[in-house]
């Protein structure tokens, strides 16, 4: 584990490879996220992790050096619903950065709208109990009843609790995305019951969306994630339009597996291996969803 002076944590790598994939042009990296720098955004006093600064320069250097061509940000746990950290890096991308806040339930429809202004185009409820000591599905769906027009729903959850967590997904008014497909076992591989159970969760409704992200998180074998391969490989070609991609820069609480995002990448063409497939995965698709003024037809 490498932490600073002050005990914070680093969990990216410092010199990542290059990958042997090259994107498409236009490609979007769909799940990345900002830490700070934490002198001008400090973290929140509820934080379950103090990471070391990973700002807008290092996620735009990343991007530049893995062949994308734009990220859509997420906002990160540890700057709890203080979005300014990821607003900025917003602003600083040169129109070439959406993002996904995470807002108090309290927010006024002014306060959406603002974020809305700012380059947010979805909200994130997130159901990781490491992460977040409270979800309260009631007010989150009033958030979702109340969001600017054009935008969705991320939830991030796990395997485990999907069941439970049909009700509050089903009455969601407004698009949904799972994040990291609601972490399945995927050694128990394409056909296993989690994969059986989030593909009847993607069939219960034309617009429940995907990442198929994460192999670091998900592949207990690690390189080159031959399980997450196998198991995502089916998802991606079964549920082409509905499918978006991203490294999850700076891959928070992985300071004790540190991925190489140029590995991460070269895992695309291994779960989308057509260049059909490839173009919906990290163009079309995730522009369907943040820049949807920029697509024809």
């Amino acid at each position: 584990m490498s932490t600073d002076a002050n005990g914070r944590i680093r969990s990216w790598a410092e010199l990542p490879s290059k990958p042997l994939y090259v994107p498409p042009p236009g490609a979007i990296d769909a799940h990345c996220h900002v830490f700070g720098p934490a002198a001008d955004f400090p973290f929140s006093p509820l934080a379950k992790y103090q990471p070391q600064d990973a700002g807008p320069d290092m996620l735009f250097a990343l991007r530049d050096h893995l062949g994308f061509a734009r990220n859509v940000i997420v906002q990160a746990s540890c700057h709890g619903t203080d979005n300014a950290a990821t607003l900025n890096a917003i602003a600083r991308s040169n129109g070439e950065a959406r993002g996904v806040a995470v807002v108090d339930p309290a927010i006024s429809d002014a306060e959406l709208q603002a974020l809305h202004q700012g380059g947010m185009r979805g909200v994130r409820f997130n159901f990781l109990k490491r992460l977040v000591d409270n979800a309260p599905k009631d007010k989150f769906l009033d958030v979702a009843h109340r969001l600017p027009k054009g935008w969705h729903v991320v939830v991030y959850f796990e395997a485990d609790i999907l069941e439970e967590m049909k009700p509050f997904l089903a009455a969601i008014p407004v698009p949904v995305v799972i994040d990291h497909m609601g972490r399945p076992d995927v050694t128990q591989g394409p056909d296993g019951p989690d994969m059986r159970a989030f593909r009847a969760l993607l069939d219960s409704r034309d617009d429940i969306w995907t990442k198929v992200t994460c192999p670091d998180r998900l592949s207990p074998q690690g390189e080159p994630y031959d399980d997450f391969v196998a198991a995502v490989r089916p998802l991606v070609e079964d549920y082409q339009d509905r499918v978006l991609w991203g490294t999850d820069w700076p891959h928070p609480n992985m300071e004790h597996r540190i991925p190489d995002d140029g590995g991460l990448v070269d895992v695309i063409p291994r779960i989308a291996p057509t260049e059909t497939l490839q173009h919906k995965l990290l163009v079309a698709n995730p522009m369907r969803l943040y820049w949807p003024e920029e697509v024809v037809g």
